[in-house]
């Protein structure tokens, strides 16, 4: 491991304009992904800007006509106990019940979870890989089992966060500091395909912090949940997951909405489920048919074709605990 500053700002906008003046600086919450990064030479910085000092960044608010607002420092053990977000945003308690273990929830943040960089062994290894600015993604030739099916060129990751998959389908947004500006923009504009950037998951610059979670209201009719589907029983990332958000009307979906994690570079949506959940009928004939339809675009490697087959039945699973079981 290369010496590197340990700098401590007590604001965002200190953090913010040490991480501007210092390229070769990178930012620390929890630091369960960026230690690994380190320790293995993924990363090289020169300076680690920690953010735990800055103490309006951890928090759980609620307010029936806002909604949830999570700041991104709170550890995700804190959410996961939280009474409103068991039980009116069921989809991100279940979502933080799936990742890590105890220990690393109670160290780990909600902003560094959306934040984590790939888990391909090709990218954490001594490999030269695309997203490491190299030329190749070797997992397209190579050991791709655990890789993406849909999204992927020229790199093919999956991207590993469980609680992005629940909040891209509870319509989150994300609100962005630099300096004294912010902005909030869609959970849905804040992840990066790799034909946009193959080195990045995100659109965050070298200056910018996510500093806060946004989550609208929960109507009374609304029904939410995520699933996961890991090789191990104990802590692993998901194969395939999924999560859903569905407002109902006696035996109808008035409105719902999907989201795919394990199996894109960014938590996925497939517009041509969600648009099929508008009106439909509470029966498993209406579910099978519409996991027949789910990642229509996909395009297995070699070794991952089984991803397709396990996330059509996600959804039908995901519907059938959520309305008949």
């Amino acid at each position: 491991m290369k010496d590197f500053e340990y700098l401590q700002p007590e604001s965002i906008e200190s953090a913010s304009k040490f991480m501007s003046k210092f390229s070769e600086s990178i930012p620390f919450a929890g630091g369960t992904d960026v230690l690994g990064l380190v320790k293995d030479d993924i990363i090289s910085p020169q300076k680690i800007v920690n953010l735990k000092n800055i103490k309006d960044l951890a928090y759980i608010k609620f307010n029936e006509d806002e909604g949830l607002r999570i700041g991104a420092l709170t550890k995700l053990s804190e959410i996961a106990e939280d009474e409103i977000v068991k039980n009116k945003f069921r989809a991100l308690h279940e979502s933080i019940t799936e990742l890590a273990t105890p220990q690393l929830r109670n160290v780990g943040t909600i902003g560094g979870n959306i934040c984590q960089r790939p888990r391909c062994f090709y990218f954490r290894g001594d490999y030269d890989c695309i997203r490491k600015g190299g030329n190749e993604c070797y997992a397209f030739a190579g050991n791709n089992k655990y890789h993406c099916i849909i999204g992927g060129d020229p790199c093919y990751i999956v991207h590993p966060s469980d609680t992005a998959v629940a909040l891209l389908a509870l319509d989150a947004s994300f609100k962005v500091r630099k300096g004294k500006k912010e902005k909030i923009l869609p959970a849905s504009e804040f992840f990066v395909l790799p034909t946009v950037d193959e080195t990045k998951e995100n659109i965050l610059e070298k200056d910018e912090i996510l500093t806060e979670i946004i989550v609208p209201p929960a109507s009374g009719d609304t029904v939410s949940k995520y699933i996961k589907v890991k090789e191990r029983g104990a802590w692993d990332f998901a194969l395939a997951s999924i999560s859903g958000v569905f407002n109902t009307d006696g035996k109808v979906i008035k409105k719902g909405k999907i989201a795919f994690g394990g199996v894109a570079p960014v938590p996925w949506i497939d517009e041509q489920v969600n648009e099929n959940l508008t009106g439909m009928r509470i029966n498993e004939k209406n579910f099978s048919d519409l996991a027949s339809i789910a990642l229509s675009g996909a395009y297995a490697l070699e070794m991952n074709t089984y991803k397709l087959a396990l996330s059509k039945n996600l959804v039908k699973k995901l519907l059938i605990e959520s309305f008949i079981e």
